[in-house]
């Protein structure tokens, strides 16, 4: 599973590895919604083995269209799986960027925590892809400088063509992960300061409680008190809690504390 894209000869077997996507099976929630694999292609003297460790898609896209795989021409075949390599790559991406999309409208409407882990998820996948699409940018970009294959002009051309568009899915895998990430950094900082208005208001509203409690304790301690014998001792406490309340949510009103 954790093979590097690379090819290598011996006693005249050619093998070559790719990493290519595919959906991940795990049932941990917090796993990343696709991961990548390695497919192991043997080249013999007349045969062409693939080996994989389970079903994907792109070797699904390859054998369907088993009447274009050019049977005489082993080279010309893989090319193919790396082109269905690179078009599955693609697929994934636009998946990948509209379920960003849409879990970015869901945190708009509401800053829950399962957008969040849902993200996070579709970050652990990008960055399986940018790790493997560099590699296999990489294998391509050698394959086309040393000819390992020992390949036609025609297929020189058409790997140079797939060497471009696997560079191609790297840049949108960069933009995709960079985009996620400062979008992920700019909600992190959206609920900071809402928590901070947050804690901003209880503590207004704290401080605005306690000032009349502070007046009606001292007029009910069992102490000479002025006015106490007044038939309004009842309403000075309660009118100066009022006004001490008003003036003191005025202020914070003010400030915009609210």
């Amino acid at each position: 599973m954790d093979e590097r894209a690379r090819f290598e000869e011996y006693d005249n077997v050619k093998l070559i590895v790719i990493k290519t996507p595919t959906e991940n099976n795990s049932f941990n929630e917090s796993d990343a919604y696709y991961i990548t694999i390695p497919i192991c292609i043997i080249l013999t003297h007349n045969q062409i083995v693939t080996v994989n460790s389970f079903e994907n898609g792109a070797i699904k896209k390859f054998l369907n269209t088993f009447q274009n795989r050019h049977h005489d021409k082993k080279n010309m075949m893989v090319l193919k799986v790396f082109e269905k390599i690179t078009q599955t790559y693609m697929e994934y991406l636009k998946e990948i960027n509209q379920r960003r999309n849409l879990m970015e409208q869901k945190l708009y409407a509401s800053n829950r925590n399962e957008e969040l882990l849902e993200l996070m998820r579709i970050q652990k996948s990008m960055v399986y892809f940018v790790t493997a699409l560099r590699s296999n940018e990489m294998l391509l970009l050698k394959l086309a400088r040393t000819n390992f294959l020992g390949l036609t002009d025609e297929e020189k051309e058409f790997l140079d063509d797939l060497a471009v568009d696997m560079s191609q899915a790297l840049e949108m895998a960069n933009i995709y992960t960079n985009i996620l990430s400062s979008t992920l950094d700019a909600f992190a900082s959206i609920i900071n300061n809402n928590m901070n208005l947050v804690l901003k208001r209880l503590t207004s509203i704290t401080i605005i409680l306690s000032l009349p409690a502070l007046v009606t304790g001292i007029y009910g301690m069992n102490v000479p008190i002025p006015y106490a014998d007044s038939h309004y001792a009842f309403y000075i406490p309660i009118l100066l809690s009022i006004g001490i309340s008003i003036i003191i949510g005025w202020y914070f009103m003010k400030k915009k504390w609210f």
